[in-house]
C-alpha cells in the first residue's frame, strides 16, 4: 500500500507537469520574416530578384495547456519597401500540431502540417498564386525541470502558378529547427534550405513596329535562411532616489524580444524577367527587429547582516526572486545551507509549480495521545506529508533533480556540501548524461575526492562555466556551501539560463552582425 500510494502522488505530478504545456518560441511562418508590434518585413526571392518587402502580421499562438494538439494561424499582408516598386502580397497559413506526450520518458513528439493556406504575390505586373503547398515538420521536445529543450527537422514544397498558367514556381525547402524554453527566456533558431525552379513564358515588347512576343524562360536558384526569435529576463538593480525612504534600492526584472535572420541566396541575373547566359547573383542579407522591453518591479529585501557582504547583490537577487522566503530582517550569509532549503530554493528558481500540501491544510491543531500512523505518502521517513517542504521535495524528487541520502531518508536539515550542490544543479538542467564515457577526469587538483555519484555532474558543470576552482584548482566536493554561498551558485545557474542558453542557440548558429 505504501508503494501504490506514492506511485499515485507521483503520477499525479507527472500529469500536473505535462498540463503545463509547451510554449514554443518560434519565427513567423518559416519564411525568414522579423517583426515586432509595429511592422513585419522579409525578403522574397520569387521572381529571381531580392526584394524587401514590409507590413503586418497577425500572429495566433494559443497555449498547449493540456490539449494535444494545437493551431497556428500566421496573416500577412505586405508590400515592397521600396515604394517605386509595384507589389503585394496577401498570404494566410495555419499550421496544426499534434502532440504524443511520453511521461515515462520525460519527453514529448511533435509532428506539425499545414492546414490551410492562401497566398497571392503581385510583383512587377506578375501574378503568382499558391496551388498547392506540402509541409511536415517533426519535433522532439524534452521536458526538463529547468529548461525545456527541443529539435526538429523541416521539409516541404510550395508550387505557384504564374499569371493564369503561363507558367509555375516550385520552392522546395528542407531544414530544421532547434530551442529551448525557462522561465528566463525562450529562443528559437531556424536554418532552412530553399531552392527554387521556374518556367514560365515572359512578355518580350517589340521594338518599334515589331510585335510583342511571349519567351520561354527558365531559371533556378537558391537561398538559406537562419532566423532566430528570442525572448530573455535580466535583472537591473536600481538605487532609491530619495535618502528617506524605507529601502535603499530594488531589482527590477526586465523581459526584451528580439527576432534576427540572415539570408544567403545565389540566384540568376535577371533583365526584364529574363535570366542572363552567365553569372550569377550572390549575396548576404540581414533582419532585426526587437520589441519595447517590459519591466516588472520585484519585492526589496530588507536584511540586516548582508550589507557589504561579498555575496550580497547574490542575496538580494535570489530574495527579490522568492528564492529564499526569509520573513526577519536576518539572512544568516554565513550559516551552513541546508538539503532541503536548497531544494526548495531550485524548484523556485526553475519556477517550478508546487501545488499546496493539503496534509498540512488538513492536520489537527492539537495532537492526541495516540501514536500517530506511519505517512504512507512519503518515501522519506525524515520528510513527513505534513512537512511544509513536502511537496518541494516530491516535485524535486519526481523530476529527477534530488535523491536521497539513503533509500529511506532525504536528510532534510543536513548542511549542503559543494558536490551535492552541483549534481542538483546539473540534474536540473539535464546535463548528467552529457559527461564523457567512465574513465574520465574533471581536471582540478582534487579529482581523486570527488565522489563517483558527483563526477558526471562536477564535470559538465566545470565545462559549462557552473563551477570554478579555488586558488589552488581545487573543487573541495565535501566542504560545506553557506547560505551565501548557495546564493551566489543559484545566480551564477539563473545566470545560464538567461545568457547562455540563448548565446548557444542564436549566437553560436547564427553569425549575426
Amino acid at each position: 500500500m505504501f508503494y501504490l500510494k506514492c506511485i499515485r502522488f507521483m503520477t499525479i505530478l507527472l500529469v500536473l507537469a505535462a498540463a503545463a504545456g509547451v510554449g514554443l518560441a518560434a519565427p513567423p511562418d518559416y519564411l525568414g520574416g522579423v517583426y515586432n508590434e509595429y511592422e513585419y518585413e522579409e525578403w522574397v526571392f520569387i521572381s529571381g530578384e531580392p526584394i524587401k518587402f514590409i507590413g503586418t502580421v497577425t500572429v495566433t499562438e494559443p497555449e498547449r495547456g493540456t490539449r494535444t494538439s494545437l493551431t497556428n494561424t500566421y496573416r500577412f499582408t505586405l508590400r515592397p519597401e521600396d515604394i517605386s516598386i509595384q507589389g503585394k502580397i496577401d498570404r494566410t497559413m495555419s499550421y496544426i500540431t499534434t502532440f504524443t506526450d511520453r511521461p515515462d520518458k520525460g519527453q514529448t513528439l511533435g509532428q506539425t502540417r499545414v492546414s490551410s493556406y492562401r497566398e497571392t504575390i503581385e510583383l512587377k505586373g506578375d501574378k503568382y498564386v499558391l496551388a498547392d503547398f506540402f509541409f511536415s515538420k517533426s519535433d522532439v521536445i524534452d521536458n526538463r525541470p529547468a529548461s525545456t529543450y527541443y529539435s526538429g527537422n523541416i521539409t516541404g514544397k510550395k508550387v505557384y502558378n504564374i499569371n493564369n498558367n503561363q507558367g509555375r514556381v516550385t520552392i522546395d525547402m528542407s531544414g530544421g529547427n532547434v530551442g529551448y524554453e525557462n522561465f528566463w527566456g525562450k529562443t528559437e533558431t531556424q536554418v532552412i534550405d530553399y531552392v527554387i525552379n521556374t518556367q514560365r513564358q515572359v512578355l518580350v515588347k517589340g521594338e518599334e513596329d515589331e510585335e510583342d512576343t511571349m519567351k520561354d524562360a527558365a531559371w533556378g536558384g537558391s537561398y538559406r535562411v537562419q532566423a532566430s526569435d528570442s525572448t530573455h529576463k535580466n535583472l537591473i538593480y536600481t538605487e532609491s532616489a530619495p535618502n528617506l525612504i524605507s529601502f535603499d534600492g530594488g531589482h527590477i526584472r526586465i523581459t526584451n524580444r528580439e527576432m534576427v535572420s540572415m539570408y544567403e541566396y545565389n540566384m540568376p541575373r535577371m533583365d526584364n524577367g529574363i535570366p542572363h547566359a552567365s553569372g550569377r547573383d550572390r549575396g548576404m542579407l540581414q533582419l532585426s527587429k526587437k520589441f519595447v522591453p517590459k519591466l516588472e518591479s520585484l519585492i526589496v529585501p530588507k536584511f540586516r547582516d548582508v550589507g557589504g557582504h561579498w555575496s550580497e547583490d547574490n542575496i538580494r537577487r535570489m530574495y527579490s526572486l522568492d528564492v529564499f522566503d526569509n520573513v526577519d530582517q536576518y539572512f544568516l550569509p554565513d550559516v551552513p545551507m541546508t538539503r532541503v532549503e536548497f531544494t526548495k530554493g531550485i524548484i523556485r528558481a526553475c519556477s517550478i509549480k508546487v501545488q499546496p500540501n493539503a496534509a498540512v491544510e488538513e492536520r489537527p491543531t492539537r495532537r492526541t495521545r495516540h501514536a500517530e500512523p506511519e505517512d504512507d505518502l512519503s518515501p522519506f521517513k525524515d520528510v513527513s506529508s505534513t512537512d511544509p517542504d513536502f511537496n518541494y521535495v516530491m516535485a524535486a524528487l519526481e523530476r529527477g533533480i534530488i535523491k536521497g541520502v539513503s533509500n529511506i531518508e532525504f536528510g532534510p536539515n543536513n548542511p549542503l556540501t559543494r558536490a551535492q550542490a552541483v549534481t542538483i544543479l546539473v540534474r536540473a538542467l539535464g546535463f548528467e548524461s552529457k559527461a564523457p564515457t567512465p574513465g574520465f577526469r574533471t581536471q582540478f587538483s582534487d579529482d581523486a575526492r570527488i565522489p563517483n555519484w558527483a563526477m558526471d555532474s562536477v564535470y559538465v558543470a566545470r565545462e559549462i562555466g557552473l563551477v570554478h576552482g579555488d586558488e589552488a584548482n581545487n573543487f573541495n566536493p565535501s566542504q560545506v556551501m553557506t547560505r551565501a554561498e548557495a546564493a551566489a551558485m543559484l545566480t551564477r545557474f539563473l545566470e545560464f539560463l538567461e545568457k547562455d542558453l540563448q548565446r548557444d542557440y542564436r549566437e553560436n548558429i547564427i553569425l549575426f552582425n
